[in-house]
This record gives C-alpha cells, sequence and structure tokens, in this order.
C-alpha cells in the first residue's frame, strides 16, 4: 500500500510542477544554471568513465575472441554496439545517478527542513514548478547530450587501447564499427537517455521535496534517491528493450 501512496504522491508533484510559471524570466534563468550544473560539472567523471570503459571491453573482448578464425574486425563491431545500446546510457546513467541525484535530493531537502519552500508558498510561488521543474528539464537536455560524448569518447578509447597494445589497428576497429552500425541504435539509446535523465531528476526531487525533520533526514533522502533512481534505471532499461529491440 505504502507504493501506491507515493506513486500518488510522486504524480501529483509532476502535476503541480507542469503548471504555468508565474515568471518565465526567473524560470529560465534558473535552467540555464541548473543545465552548467548538471551537464558542465559531470563532464570530467563521464569522460573519464567513458574511456576506460571503451578500452577494457576492447581488451576484454580481444581476450575472448582468441581464435585465429574470427576477423579482428568483429571486436570494433561489438565493442562499439555496446556502447551505443547498454554500457554509454546505462552506465553513465547510473553514474549520473550517484552524482546528480543525491545533489537535487540533498539541495531541496535543505531546503525543506530550513523551511525555504514554505516561505515560497507563502509569498505564491509554485515551488514545485520553480525548484524541480529546471532541474528536470536540464537533466532531460543535459544528460543525453552527456551520453553521446559518453558513447564517443568510449569507441574513441576502444580505438587507442587496440591501436596501443597492437590488438588491432585502428582501421580494423572503425571497419568493424561502421559493419554493424545501425541508427536504430542510436534512436534506442537516445530514448533510454531521456527516460533516465527524466527518472534520475523527478525520483531525487521527490525524495527531497518531502523531507521531514532535519539533517539526518536530508542524508537519508540523498540515499533513498539514489538507491531508488538506480533501481528504476535498470528497470526502465529492461522494459525499453524488451519492447524497442
Amino acid at each position: 500500500m505504502r507504493f501506491f501512496y507515493h506513486f500518488g504522491r510522486y504524480l501529483l508533484l509532476l502535476k503541480q510542477m507542469f503548471r504555468r510559471p508565474e515568471n518565465f524570466r526567473m524560470y529560465w534563468d534558473e535552467l540555464f544554471r541548473q543545465m552548467v550544473s548538471i551537464g558542465i560539472g559531470s563532464l570530467g567523471i563521464v569522460a573519464i568513465i567513458s574511456v576506460f570503459m571503451g578500452a577494457v571491453t576492447t581488451v576484454q573482448t580481444a581476450y575472448q575472441l582468441v581464435s585465429g578464425l574470427v576477423a579482428k574486425t568483429v571486436i570494433g563491431a561489438i565493442v562499439a554496439d555496446s556502447s551505443i545500446l547498454e554500457l554509454a546510457p546505462t552506465i553513465t546513467s547510473l553514474v549520473l545517478a550517484g552524482k546528480i541525484g543525491s545533489s537535487i535530493a540533498s539541495e531541496i531537502g535543505t531546503m525543506r527542513v530550513t523551511e525555504q519552500i514554505d516561505a515560497l508558498e507563502i509569498m505564491g510561488v509554485n515551488a514545485p514548478g520553480y525548484i524541480i521543474l529546471p532541474k528536470v528539464l536540464a537533466a532531460v537536455i543535459t544528460i543525453p547530450l552527456l551520453i553521446i560524448l559518453s558513447i564517443a569518447l568510449s569507441i574513441g578509447g576502444g580505438i587507442f587501447v587496440g591501436d596501443a597494445t597492437g590488438i588491432l589497428s585502428s582501421q580494423q576497429f572503425i571497419e568493424g564499427a561502421r559493419s554493424s552500425f545501425k541508427g536504430y541504435n542510436v534512436f534506442f539509446s537516445m530514448t533510454k537517455a531521456f527516460t533516465f535523465a527524466f527518472v534520475i531528476s523527478s525520483v531525487s526531487a521527490y525524495q527531497g521535496y518531502y523531507t521531514s525533520g532535519g539533517s539526518l533526514e536530508v542524508g537519508q533522502s540523498s540515499t533513498r534517491a539514489v538507491v531508488y533512481s538506480c533501481i528504476l534505471i535498470l528497470l526502465s532499461d529492461y522494459l525499453l528493450a524488451q519492447l524497442m529491440l
């Protein structure tokens, strides 16, 4: 029963969030601030993870394909397809759930326990719209861009390591990647990216918005935001794969 209670309250919060804003300029400025925080603030960790993800996948794929009967170009095909379909969108989103999700939940939770949200409501401001909507929109805009970057860096990391270690040349890698490339895979990856971005931002905001108590409860809300976001990312990953592939 608690699931239906929280799910219903989550839907009501989304309804409040999408009400017409009182001041578009105020929301616009907050949207850009959140885009800088979420997008540019996550570039470093996404870049590091993506390069090593592609490098490790290349080495492990080469280790498994030890037969001389298998063309080395297959390694490039496997690494590229794995990066586009699963590794870049899912692994990157799980990492961002820890970084962005905890930040959103703790920020909103702190505003709740220090009564800043109550002050906004007294002033007639739509608190869910002003506090949550810019974060959700910023996540939906920037996280897919981060995942596109992750795909490129993952493939680039695979090319570099394959060439540097002598596993396969960059030409062989690119030939394999091109031979198996499908435009639909990119569309599927972007569908997952938008879905994961909305899940991370909205679930984390919900956990922070309904925080009650003090600093201890803010930490608990932040932890729940990360855990629930990760679970929902994995669940939606399976559902999208089942429906679209």
